[in-house]
């Protein structure tokens, strides 16, 4: 290769530019077999078919996760990278809930039987309740049964770092969720609704909503999940909210359902049966969140202490704290 060849090879790589890093492959490819060594001309043209097939959509596709390319620039570090192996079955969902997620996975999962009758999956969905129902742990699920990574957006914290420039950084990730296949989270979606009402910032935000309305139209290439999560939906633009293939609304379990992430979050500590009468008067009200914290802190007393069970007494006390420290944030929001 010529440093000329070597300086554009890296150049595309930390761009993101994965067509142009291919195009230069190739064309060292046909320099090889210029040179008469056809050998290694093959290997490069039979890798850059591979990567090609994998980016547009070929059989090994969903399969396995796609690592993306590093956030560029001030971007960096806005962007929480993971791959979860979490599943819809460790979660404890009502059956509209379940009903809803499991198809957006097989329109995922059977994107291409799709395409071939001219249709394409759900690409764009929003996430609806108080904190603590589940919303961060379904983008999770979802990224897991579609084997595919999962990537977070904090949009409250690109305001706040980049404010009057948010538009051209949304642009920036709106690029990357078109060039790669994955689960994106932008979580805090509802920073883009609560600030239209702020008359200093007007003009920046019709900017972003804008750039948000125009990126949700643009063709999908990659069949990228885009996730958004919102506590406050009333506060969501229409035109924004229109935009949405499916929303899913969550709200705290009931008592039955209470009961049995509690049991599943025990697993082999959770206390005898019959005791379960008088602890699930305590779970009313109370998360998914703050079961599972409940669940937790009882576990890791039990660990320590060496008790193979957590029991009924444990339990209640935690959940007692965990109602008491909710109805010390709920007045403190109301004063």
């Amino acid at each position: 290769m010529s440093t000329k060849q070597i300086v554009a090879l890296l150049n595309s790589h930390v761009d993101g530019d994965e067509e142009q890093f291919l195009s230069i492959a190739l064309q060292i490819a046909a320099r090889e077999a210029r040179a008469g060594r056809t050998e290694d001309a093959e290997r490069l043209k039979r890798l850059v078919q591979k990567a090609r097939e994998r980016a547009g959509g070929g059989p090994s596709m969903g399969q396995a996760a796609i690592p993306l390319a590093r956030p560029r620039g001030e971007l960096q570090g806005l962007v929480e990278s993971s791959y979860p192996k979490t599943k819809l079955d460790s979660m404890v969902l009502s059956e509209d809930v379940r009903r809803r997620l499991t198809r957006i996975v097989r329109q995922q999962a059977d994107r291409a039987t799709l395409r071939d009758h001219g249709q394409v999956p759900a690409t764009h969905v929003l996430l609806v309740g108080a904190p603590g129902t589940g919303k961060t742990m379904t983008a999770a699920a979802l990224a897991g049964e579609l084997h595919l990574p999962l990537f977070t957006v904090r949009l409250e914290a690109l305001f706040s770092r980049f404010f009057g420039e948010t538009a051209s950084k949304l642009r920036l990730l709106f690029d990357q969720i078109a060039q790669t296949r994955a689960v994106y989270l932008l979580d805090e979606f509802d920073a883009i609704g609560a600030r239209r009402g702020d008359p200093n910032d007007v003009g920046e935000i019709r900017r972003v909503l804008n750039a948000v309305l125009a990126f949700m139209e643009e063709p999908n290439s990659t069949d990228s999940l885009v996730i958004a999560a919102t506590n406050h939906s009333e506060i969501l633009d229409k035109a924004l909210a229109r935009r949405f293939d499916e929303v899913v609304e969550y709200t705290v379990p009931d008592k039955d359902a209470a009961k049995l992430l509690l049991e599943r979050r025990l697993g082999k500590f959770k206390p005898p049966a019959r005791s379960w009468a008088e602890l699930v008067p305590l779970v009313d009200g109370l998360s998914q969140g703050e079961l599972v914290r409940a669940a937790d802190a009882v576990v890791k007393d039990a660990i320590l202490e060496g008790s193979s069970k957590v029991t009924a007494e444990a339990l209640a006390a935690a959940l007692t704290d965990r109602q008491a420290f909710r109805g010390r944030f709920q007045a403190g929001h109301t004063r």
